[in-house]
């Protein structure tokens, strides 16, 4: 029993113990709705496994919010709370378009650009959270907030503006094709791709996607924010300020310095990540927002389900972008509400934030079965 208290200690364990429960719950609302939960769960797999072309979707859509989820967790090691993942997302995105427009250089210029002006734009939204956090102590939850609606707004002013609203759109025009970062742009178009499409029917279903060089890039990243945490004096000074500001200061870090750091850094993989979508995805451009497209906000659930660990956002990220896209086959193929994903992502994440808790309570049955 001790060994299985060890066992459930481990980040791992209660991670894929949260995802497990998670299903066990999903089961239990379908069953009591009426679907077979088998059913469902083979058309989610079916979603996600059932065609080169899924597989591919589910990496596209991975992308961004394992890039959001890094953010999240690099902010959270120094002991903040990214919750404005969204906002530097979304200004991201505007700056990365308006520069793919306005701009017109060769790929190897253009691409680079829409990709540095759209971190450069995340990072100087997240250092804003940073920089009232250690000058004036305002709570950056509450910064993060109020800064996700502002961007919110700022995008919908930006679509309308003449010179980037798309006519008889409610978006954007698409910025030039040299900043694209999708694969075979303009080879898809030619008769020579359609026979090799015949020809190699599962690279063929994949090139139907907008299978892009995103993944790489948000991979690269994520190595290098944790190479940035672990092995660098940089990475140890925010480590400990998140796991005791005072006795950092006291050893004399500079806490307010390192918290402006850390955000800056934190709002450059949001927007990063929202100039890999613009550049990569179809229709490259941005639309009008009535919503959050919570591309920001998974990246939490992202961080979380990760424990905390950038690497692990890579693994959490597919993951959870495999439920969001495999999902919508939940619903055209079973029947079944898609809302039944939402419960399942929040019943995991909610599980997860109580982990600790499950040790406590394995010890004190097992305390209490030895008594007796």
């Amino acid at each position: 029993m001790e060994k299985t208290v060890k066992i459930l200690k481990k980040p791992m364990a209660a991670t894929l113990l949260a995802i497990f429960f998670g299903f066990v719950v999903a089961t239990v609302i379908l069953a009591a709705s009426g679907y077979h939960p088998f059913e469902a769960f083979g058309a989610l797999l079916s979603g996600i496994f059932g065609r080169p072309k899924y597989i591919s979707n589910v990496i596209i859509k991975s992308t961004p919010i394992i890039l959001t989820g890094v953010s999240v967790a690099f902010a959270y090691k120094m002991g903040l709370f990214n919750i404005g993942a969204e906002g530097q997302f979304i200004v991201g995105a505007v700056a990365a378009n308006i520069v793919g427009i306005v701009c017109d250089f060769p790929a190897i210029i253009e691409i680079p650009l829409v990709l540095l002006v759209g971190a450069a734009a995340g990072a100087l939204y997240g250092g804003i959270s940073g920089w009232l956090k250690a000058k004036y102590h305002i709570n950056e939850v509450i910064i993060g907030i109020m800064l996700n609606w502002i961007a919110l707004y700022l995008s919908n002013f930006v679509c309308n503006i003449d010179r980037f609203h798309k006519p008889d759109s409610d978006g954007t025009y698409a910025i030039h094709e040299s900043g694209f970062i999708s694969f075979f742009t303009n080879w898809k178009t030619t008769e020579a791709a359609a026979d090799f499409v015949r020809n190699h029917p599962i690279i063929g279903d994949i090139l139907r996607t907008d299978a892009n060089a995103g993944i790489l890039i948000a991979i690269g990243l994520t190595f290098a924010v944790s190479f940035l945490l672990y092995k660098t004096t940089k990475g140890y000074e925010l480590r400990a300020v998140g796991s005791n500001r005072d006795a950092a200061e006291f050893a004399g870090i500079n806490v307010g310095k390192n918290m402006v750091q850390t955000m800056l850094i934190a709002g450059a993989l949001s927007g990063i990540a929202a100039a890999i979508s613009i550049a990569g995805n179809n229709p490259h451009g941005i639309s009008q927002l009535s919503a959050f497209e919570s591309n920001g906000l998974n990246g939490l659930s992202v961080a979380f389900i990760a424990g905390g660990s950038p690497v692990g956002c890579i693994f959490a990220g597919l993951l959870f972008g495999g439920l969001l896209y495999g999902g919508q086959s939940i619903q055209y193929m079973v029947g079944a509400p898609s809302e039944i994903i939402n419960i399942l992502i929040g019943t995991i994440v909610f599980l997860i934030a109580l982990k600790d808790m499950v040790p406590v309570l394995v010890e004190k049955m097992w305390k209490r079965g030895a008594k007796s």
